[in-house]
């Protein structure tokens, strides 16, 4: 299926790497403008090289920025006023015992992880409207259904996520936008294989058998049983911002792995 994306903008945040990453490369071989964003130029330029060494021609821009506060918004909306596609993945994750979470920590992903995306949609989204046409998706995770009790604070930023996105949705009534939430579930990024690495040192056992440990211990509801690669959650979010998915808007849509038991 052609997703028909030529010609569309699309700002990715968090994509040096990961899901974020895969979700770029996706939205380039589509057509798109993609445009990359990572916390510093370098890590910005490595991603724009191998977006191009995966779609050679393909138009890629980049900006660095840090959305642990207001200042990364706008250093992003300045350089870019104007996308067609907006992918809020930026995010934080950190296994923490919930007595041992400061206040700061709980402020510190809620920043990051729920206001960068209500910064930048606030700004994109009334220019979408008025052009008639957009998409907009927020990179959540099952966590927002099964909050785990590891980082119980991660789990409210996913869910509020999950908020935002259903009450934006409420205000495209008659408009060609959309606004959605895709829900990964545990997934071989960059930071998870850090995890898992320091998990299986702590275990005296390998990466291997790390995982494996963790999908009978930590995630026993997977059906997968194995990470899923950032490429699979990405096919996912390059279909909700193409034109065919006109019809799914509000929507909670999980690329889970079967970790989620729930029907609906």
């Amino acid at each position: 299926m052609k997703l028909s994306l030529s010609g569309k903008t699309a700002l990715v945040t968090g994509s040096t790497a990961g899901i974020g990453l895969a979700a770029a490369v996706g939205l380039a071989r589509e057509g798109a403008h993609v445009i990359l964003n990572g916390r510093t130029e370098e890590r910005v330029k490595r991603a724009r090289e191998q977006v191009l060494e995966s779609i050679p021609g393909a138009q890629v821009s980049g900006v660095a920025a840090d959305f642990s506060s207001a200042k990364g918004a706008a250093a992003v909306t300045s350089a870019f006023p104007q996308v067609d596609v907006l992918v809020n993945n930026v995010g934080i994750f950190e296994p923490k015992p919930f007595e041992q979470i400061p206040d700061e920590d709980w402020l510190r992903f809620f920043e990051t992880n729920v206001m960068s995306g209500v910064r930048l949609s606030r700004f994109y989204f009334p220019k979408m409207k008025a052009q008639g046409w957009g998409r907009i998706v927020f990179v959540s995770s099952e966590s927002a259904v099964q909050i785990p009790s590891e980082m119980i604070h991660y789990g409210m930023t996913k869910t509020a996520q999950v908020a935002v996105a259903r009450g934006l949705a409420e205000l495209t009534t008659g408009t060609g936008v959309t606004v959605n939430t895709v829900l990964p579930g545990p997934t071989s990024s960059e930071g998870v294989e850090q995890f898992v690495a320091e998990l299986g040192r702590t275990q005296g056992v390998d990466a291997k058998q790390a995982e494996r440990d963790f999908f009978t211990h930590a995630r026993p509801t997977s059906i997968l049983k194995r990470f899923i690669l950032p490429e699979e959650v990405a096919n996912l979010i390059v279909y909700v911002c193409s034109p065919h998915a006109s019809a799914t808007n509000g929507a909670s849509l999980r690329v889970d792995g079967g970790v989620v038991r729930a029907i609906l």
